[in-house]
């Protein structure tokens, strides 16, 4: 599987939960056409880590106890890396990073969308990540 770096440069566009998070991000080339268009969906526990180092442990499908995920809306990707067996870190500019880890049982996160390769982290994670 392919390590998302094409996020670099997208700005979340609609954060929504319910049994699942999902984070839409979006980026313009420079001839005004969509260049990324893409879903963040996660499916079981995450991190949110703000830029004074507060670590907020997040489960979808706990409703209010969310909202420190509303924060990230208009915020621009500007890292993406994969680690491990599909262990998912995106930092954003105003400091914060999501950190999603595969898990054992079930699947922990996927990407989909227009100028990016699909993701899914199904049980126990996934190999062969390339760059």
């Amino acid at each position: 599987m392919k390590v998302p770096a094409e996020l670099v440069g997208t700005r979340v566009t609609r954060t929504a939960f319910d049994h699942q998070v999902r984070i839409s991000f979006t980026d313009h080339a420079p001839d005004g056409h969509i260049r990324v268009d893409g879903e963040l969906v996660i499916e079981t526990p995450f991190t949110l880590t703000d830029a004074s180092g507060h670590q907020a442990l997040l489960t979808p499908a706990t409703g209010p106890s969310l909202a420190p995920l509303l924060g990230l809306f208009a915020r621009t990707v500007t890292e993406s890396e994969v680690t491990g067996l599909g262990a998912l870190s995106l930092c954003f500019d105003d400091g914060t990073r999501l950190s999603v880890e595969p898990h054992s049982d079930d699947e922990s996160w996927s990407l989909t969308g227009s100028g990016i390769d699909p993701v899914l982290i199904g049980p126990g994670g996934e190999t062969d990540w390339q760059h």
